[in-house]
């Protein structure tokens, strides 16, 4: 059979891969054929019903893709999940943006207990930030779920653009898509303004959305983290990695050599210390189970997938070993497992954290 081509972002028309590049269901590519307009998924869904969806591209097109944006003179919006700052980092991005200015977005603004001040987040995400070698012009929150802030972050676009391009990139499962739906709705205010004829792309899938100055947004294919949570949860606890409503704190009063799982996916021990309630910040429905810090990973081993679940199923065969990280603390502090949530520690104590093998775990100011 003859290759087949996109008509709107040029991609190479395939049938197997969902989540790949140019894909398109048999039946529909053979009423394409009919009709001699063949698009793909996801420039039909952005042509029917102005949606923008992540398409994962490998890790050697993606490092294309970002050469293309160092050697622009452009404005870098880079989506981040709240919630996993470790899994949402993409590998090499200041190296990669070569000076241009950074605009830094976290994602999922709404999920955080309502307690939260704004400002200890930004100044959270700023100090990571420099960790990793990112030097935002700014750091702001959005939720692209509830529409919250998007007014304040076309603002912001503008302001640090200067007439330049603007690149939106971010790893998967960050919301960048539903963000970047969510600004374009507010600047046509109508969803069926948008169809691929103003949105051309490249066999990149990159969609080119125009500003009215000649300029454009660049929405770039998300990029894989190896890191993230997210990866080991089939679609069915994907939830807990990816929470939907304000997450409520539960408090436990814990004794010294007393173990906290997170489900199977995470454990919190308190080592010593005087009694003290510890505070869960996790998805509402995340099953969180107290047990004797003595014999907590024999119990861990003997009841993954059961008692403790997820991962289980299928999960539970490539889910990696929890990795023990130990942390002396001294101040009210939050204990973060990346992409999973917090716990907050109010007073001194010694205690380990452990989560799977790749997932990050650090500790930061207690931000309530």
């Amino acid at each position: 059979m003859e290759e087949l081509y996109c008509i709107g972002c040029g991609s190479l028309i395939q049938t197997k891969e969902k989540e790949g590049i140019g894909y398109t269901p048999q039946s529909a590519l053979e009423k394409g054929l009919e009709t001699g307009q063949v698009y793909c998924q996801r420039c039909f869904r952005l042509r029917h019903y102005n949606e923008i969806s992540d398409v994962n591209i490998s890790d050697d097109d993606f490092r294309t893709l970002l050469h293309s944006v160092g050697e622009s003179d452009a404005l870098v919006v880079n989506v981040i999940d709240i919630f996993d700052f470790n899994g949402s980092i993409i590998p090499g991005l200041p190296r990669f943006v070569s000076g241009n200015d950074v605009l830094l977005v976290g994602n999922k603004k709404d999920i955080l207990p309502k307690s939260v001040k704004e400002g200890k987040v930004t100044q959270w995400l700023t100090e990571r930030a420099h960790e990793v070698g990112l030097r935002p012009v700014d750091v702001m929150l959005t939720s692209a779920q509830n529409k919250y802030a998007i007014k304040e972050l076309i603002d912001k676009i503008e302001q640090y653009r200067k007439g330049r391009d603007v690149y939106v990139v971010g790893v998967t499962n960050v919301g960048k898509s539903t963000l970047i739906n969510a600004m374009i709705q507010e600047i046509t205010g109508d969803k069926d303004v948008i169809t691929t004829s103003r949105f051309p792309g490249t066999t990149l899938d990159k969609i080119e959305i125009p500003l009215d100055d000649g300029s454009y947004i660049y929405d770039t294919p998300g990029i894989i983290h190896r890191h993230q949570m997210a990866h080991y949860l089939s679609a069915k606890y994907l939830k807990f990695a990816s929470p939907r409503k304000e997450i409520k704190p539960k408090t436990y009063q814990l004794n010294p050599e007393q173990t906290l799982f997170l489900a199977g996916l995470g454990r919190f021990d308190f080592i010593a210390g005087e009694k003290q309630g510890f505070t869960a910040f996790f998805d509402n429905e995340l099953p969180l189970h107290r047990t004797k810090l003595a014999g907590a990973s024999d119990f861990y081993t003997k009841h993954v997938g059961s008692l403790l679940l997820p991962p289980t199923g299928s999960e539970l065969a490539d889910f990696p070993e929890l990795v023990r990280h130990e942390f002396t603390i001294t101040e009210k502090t939050d204990i973060v497992f990346s992409g999973l949530g917090w716990i907050r520690i109010n007073g001194v104590a010694k205690v380990a954290a452990w989560a799977p093998k790749g997932v990050g775990v650090v500790t930061r100011k207690a931000i309530i």
